[in-house]
């Protein structure tokens, strides 16, 4: 099957500082993790809220769903968290 996005929902876990999203491979759903340090580094130097982070997300949505599809057929797990290099930063 193909990995699916059809549910735009999209979380943040502050105390994991990471965004949190949903992807379906047929009937099985696979949860990914952003990492906010892929969205911090297009926010201002203030200190980013969540709506900030959600936002930006947002704002990436594409680019995110599109290594997060690749990423997922290297890994073929139900939970991934991807990685800041795939998006050209470092952790």
């Amino acid at each position: 099957m193909t990995l699916s996005f059809p549910n735009p929902a999209r979380s943040y876990d502050e105390s994991r500082r990471r965004v949190r999203f949903l992807g379906h491979d047929g009937l099985m759903q696979i949860r990914f993790f952003l990492p906010v340090e892929i969205l911090a580094a297009d926010l201002s130097s203030r200190t980013p809220t969540e709506a900030d982070y959600l936002s930006a997300f947002d704002g990436m949505r594409k680019r995110i769903f599109e290594i997060a599809q690749k990423t997922y057929a290297s890994k073929q797990k139900d939970m991934i968290e991807l990685d800041p290099r795939s998006f050209g930063r470092t952790a």
